[in-house]
């Protein structure tokens, strides 16, 4: 039988998980084996960087945290050293800076993941991490809002080049 102040903490810490977890925009469950001491600090530093908390616990309290906060399927692939990254504000930076160092060491793994209530696969994380940044995708929202816009002013133009200046004329009569 475990000590009941043991048993507090870990129930303190899945509760605290699954805050996190709940009030979190997105969140990845990656396996962090392999990684190099380097390599980590480097990563710890980029999710810091972008507002994205990265924590790494037993797989018993990540699971029971994932459950009560609604999110059993993520458990499913839960062996080995594993972590959990989550983000209150962007819901791609977790996905995006964990494929880089998932792409760059051959064991640290992807497994799954949450955004807006519903549960990815590793395959899904990826397709989370590959979406352009918000500024591309707003640039890219103008650039195909002014390009009718400018069509429309450069064949009003055309018009009024073509029929010269009929609209004093008109007037003058």
């Amino acid at each position: 039988m475990p000590n009941a102040k043991v048993l507090e903490q870990k129930i303190a810490a899945v509760d605290e998980l699954a805050g996190k977890i709940t009030g979190a925009a997105s969140g990845v469950l990656v396996k962090y084996q392999g990684i190099t001491v380097e390599d980590d600090t480097k990563m710890r530093a980029a999710l810091r960087k972008a507002g994205v908390e990265y924590t790494v616990l037993k797989n018993s309290i990540i699971s029971r945290a994932c459950e009560k906060a609604g999110y059993a399927a993520l458990t499913e692939g839960l062996n080995g050293m594993n972590a959990i990254a989550t983000s209150k504000d962007d819901p791609v930076a977790p996905a995006k800076i964990l494929k880089e160092y998932a792409d760059k060491v051959p064991t640290f793994e992807l497994n799954g993941g949450f955004v807006d209530g519903g549960v990815l696969d590793a395959a899904g994380v990826t397709a989370l991490a590959e979406i352009p940044p918000r500024e591309q995708l707003i640039g890219r929202l103008l650039g195909s809002i002014q390009g009718p816009l400018y069509n429309l002013a450069y064949a009003l133009q055309a018009i009024i080049d073509k029929n010269g200046d009929a609209a004093p004329a008109a007037e003058e009569a």
